[in-house]
């Protein structure tokens, strides 16, 4: 059974009559959005509504386009500081957002689990609080989605999912990012899931719809609260992307023999390609390995994994400058 999900995410859609503050961008045309974000947390994509999406994917173009391929200095982030708490380990998590603000004028502070221990050393509650009286914002990736809960609670800076156990919403934006880039625009294209119902998936669900996206989910019966099929070809027909991610996570290297089991048929191959669309690209948020995807396919032209990569630095700067500035987007906003 293929799912259709814009009537299920209409009950996730923020009220059009939001209190947002009416803000006004000139770029080559007047262009009006209800959005301003300045000061909101962003744990996961299901609090931000179609325009609100949107306007990070516009904000990331914008810096890109700026400072990428014009060699402009945008030192947004001077005087600013970051504290980036990782129980994680992480590659392209940590450098975008390591850079990027960097880049963008800031200070980003990076703290491990040899740094500071959640709950352990010192409450959540504690920590929030120290952290709010020293830095602008906190960005965490953690393994208990709750851990960030309370963290919002108890701080007085925007909280920031660098991943948790049910979300990676950072990871969603590079990719809408990486497609808007490709396709010239979201509304309408199909993208189909192949592989694990983790955090990835999570938060595509909680925000393809917004933005005019079908989406199709190929998952094994192992592991999954949500069946929506367990065919991956029947969910790959007709695919503009086809995305997979790891089929074990942190945490899970128990379970490898029993999640290897469960997931053989599901690798992307080009047999799997074959029954999508014949525009149909490849995502995946790495690192990736070879039993999720052959070598065909992930270093085929219809991979765009490592310009996904890159977009991670971009989106994450986008998110920064939206929580922490007034700045506005001074390239003409993508269509949609």
């Amino acid at each position: 059974m293929l799912f259709n999900l814009r009537n299920f995410f209409s009950i996730t859609n923020l009220s059009k009559n939001s209190k947002h503050l009416v803000r006004h961008f000139w770029c080559g045309q007047p262009a009006q959005m209800n959005v301003h974000l300045k000061g909101r947390d962003l744990l996961t994509l299901q609090n931000y509504t179609a325009d609100e999406l949107k306007y990070l994917v516009w904000m990331a173009s914008d810096l890109k386009q700026r400072i990428k391929h014009k060699g402009e200095y945008l030192p947004l982030m001077q005087g600013k500081s970051l504290a980036m708490i990782f129980e994680k380990r992480s590659t392209r998590t940590r450098l975008s957002t390591e850079t990027g603000f960097a880049l963008l004028g800031g200070h980003p502070c990076f703290l491990t689990t040899q740094d500071i221990h959640l709950g352990t050393n010192e409450s959540l509650t504690d920590t929030a609080r120290v952290l709010s009286s020293m830095t602008n914002a906190i960005l965490a990736r953690v393994y208990k989605h709750t851990d960030l809960d309370l963290m919002t609670k108890e701080a007085t800076i925007p909280i920031i999912n660098g991943l948790s156990d049910s979300y990676h919403p950072l990871q969603i934006l590079a990719d809408y990012l990486t497609l808007q880039e490709h396709y010239g625009g979201l509304n309408g294209l199909t993208v189909t899931w192949i592989g694990d119902g983790n955090n990835v998936l999570n938060s595509i669900m909680m925000s393809a719809a917004k933005l005019g996206m079908h989406l199709r989910i190929a998952t094994p019966k192992y592991g999954t609260k949500l069946l929506l099929t367990t065919d991956p070809l029947e969910a790959a027909n007709g695919a503009n992307v086809l995305v997979t991610d790891t089929w074990i996570s942190m945490g899970q290297e128990e379970e490898k023999k029993e999640r290897l089991k469960a997931f053989q048929g599901y690798q992307i191959t080009m047999q799997t390609a074959k029954s999508a669309a014949s525009n149909w690209t490849f995502l995946h948020c790495l690192p990736r390995k070879p039993e999720e995807v052959d070598d065909e396919v992930f270093y085929s032209p219809q991979s765009l994994v490592f310009q996904e990569a890159e977009n991670r630095k971009w989106t994450i700067m986008a998110v920064m400058v939206s929580l922490l500035t007034d700045y506005s987007p001074q390239l003409q906003k993508p269509t949609f």
